[in-house]
C-alpha cells in the first residue's frame, strides 16, 4: 500500500475540524503560502493540535511561525516571539520563548500592518534565508489525538 502524498494526509488532517476552523486554517495557509513562497511547511498532527510550521529549512529549529489548529481557533504562534519588536502590542503569550495570535474568522489580521511587520521581524531575526523550493513535509501524526470537533 503507497502512502498519501503529503498534501492529501494534510486535507484527511483538516477533515476532522469543523467547517469553520478548516476555512479559517485554510485562509491562514494561503496568506502564508504567498508571504513565504519558499517556506518549507512541516505538518505535526499533534495530541492537542494540528501544527503548520514555516521554515526555511527542513530543521525544525529554522521554523520561524507556525499555524495552530485547535477544534474551537486558530492561531498563529512566533517560535521567537519574545525577542520580536511588537509596538502595537498584537502578540500574546507570556512563555519564554512563543508569542501567538489568535485569528479572527477571516484571518483577515494577517493583512494588518502590524501582523506584516512582525512577519517581516520574525524572518530577519531567522538566521536561515528562506530560498529552497516550497515543500510540504508530514513530520510526525501522533498515534492518540483528543477530539477535533
Amino acid at each position: 500500500m503507497t502512502t498519501p502524498s503529503p498534501s492529501r494526509q494534510l486535507n484527511t488532517f483538516l477533515a476532522r475540524f469543523s467547517p469553520e476552523i478548516v476555512a479559517l486554517a485554510t485562509a491562514a495557509r494561503a496568506k502564508l503560502r504567498t508571504r513565504f513562497p519558499r517556506a518549507i511547511e512541516m505538518v505535526y498532527d499533534n495530541y492537542n493540535a494540528l501544527v503548520i510550521g514555516y521554515s526555511p529549512s527542513e530543521r525544525p529549529s529554522d521554523a520561524i511561525l507556525s499555524v495552530v489548529i485547535y477544534p474551537k481557533r486558530v492561531s498563529v504562534c512566533f517560535l521567537q516571539g519574545k525577542h520580536l519588536p511588537d509596538p502595537d502590542r498584537v502578540l500574546q503569550g507570556t512563555g519564554n520563548q512563543v508569542r501567538f495570535v489568535r485569528l479572527d474568522a477571516r484571518a483577515a489580521i494577517l493583512d494588518t500592518a502590524p501582523l506584516k511587520a512582525l512577519l517581516s521581524e520574525a524572518v530577519a531575526f531567522g538566521d536561515t534565508p528562506f530560498a529552497g523550493p516550497r515543500q510540504l513535509v508530514i513530520r510526525a501524526i501522533s498515534k492518540k489525538q483528543r477530539p477535533r470537533r
